[in-house]
């Protein structure tokens, strides 16, 4: 059985759709999570690692094609945008998404669409969608959402508890994945489990073994491990 999560910040769309997925006979699959943001979506998605997920385009705050780029590419689901969109429109990505499904939505084209998922086995390839540096990074706090800006980023790091992001103001947890955060933003490796903002950084102590670690302007810690103090010392011009 196939796990699948609906996301839409309309309810109306998102009922409907979870509906008619469970009315179909195409394939079983299970819709295990049904999100109304982009925020919420991404926090289920790297939970409950769907095999694919039903994914609004024109959303508030972060959009379909933003949460996109914000998922890990190593752990991507299938992605089946629904959208109001004009086929025209659609035309520019098309060729890179796994499939689209137009609002109000057809029950013989969703069929389609799930044919498409049930003969499948290749891994999509999204990056020509995704492509393109983060603007806003979602953290989450107590009943609230934050969006950071990457200059707003001091540390980021990770734990067995998740990633977190340190800024001048506060720490957050984030959904988004180390791995992602260096690729889309400037945030500098310095550790293993560590990024680093190099224009937040007020000192570098020198430590024994070769180590090293960053104290940034607010004052947080982050250590330098060997294989990345070399680096470090290139771009800044150190001794």
């Amino acid at each position: 059985m196939l796990k699948a999560i609906v996301i839409d910040d309309e309810q109306y769309a998102r009922e409907e759709l979870i509906v008619l997925l469970s009315e179909q006979q195409v394939l079983e699959i299970e819709v295990i999570a049904s999100c109304h943001n982009a925020i919420e979506g991404l926090k289920k998605v790297n939970k409950l690692k769907p095999d694919v997920i039903f994914l609004d385009i024109q959303m508030p705050q972060i959009s379909g094609m933003e949460m996109l780029s914000m998922l890990d590419p190593d752990n991507m689901p299938k992605v089946v945008f629904v959208t109001a969109y004009d086929q025209h429109a659609l035309q520019a990505f098309e060729d890179n998404a796994f499939d689209y499904i137009l609002k109000p939505i057809e029950p013989a084209r969703l069929q389609k669409t799930l044919l498409r998922i049930k003969r499948s086995t290749k891994k999509e390839d999204y990056k020509p969608l995704t492509d393109k540096p983060l603007t806003l990074i979602p953290c989450a706090g107590y009943n609230r959402y934050t969006l950071l800006k990457p200059s707003e980023i001091e540390i980021a790091y990770s734990d067995q508890s998740g990633v977190h992001i340190i800024s001048a103001e506060a720490e957050n947890c984030c959904s988004l994945s180390l791995k992602v955060l260096e690729q889309k933003t400037e945030l500098l490796r310095c550790h293993r489990q560590y990024l680093v903002n190099s224009n937040a950084i007020r000192e570098i102590r020198l430590l024994d073994n070769s180590l090293a670690e960053i104290v940034t302007s607010s004052g947080a810690v982050a250590p330098v491990s060997r294989r990345y103090l070399k680096m470090l010392r290139d771009k800044f011009q150190l001794g």
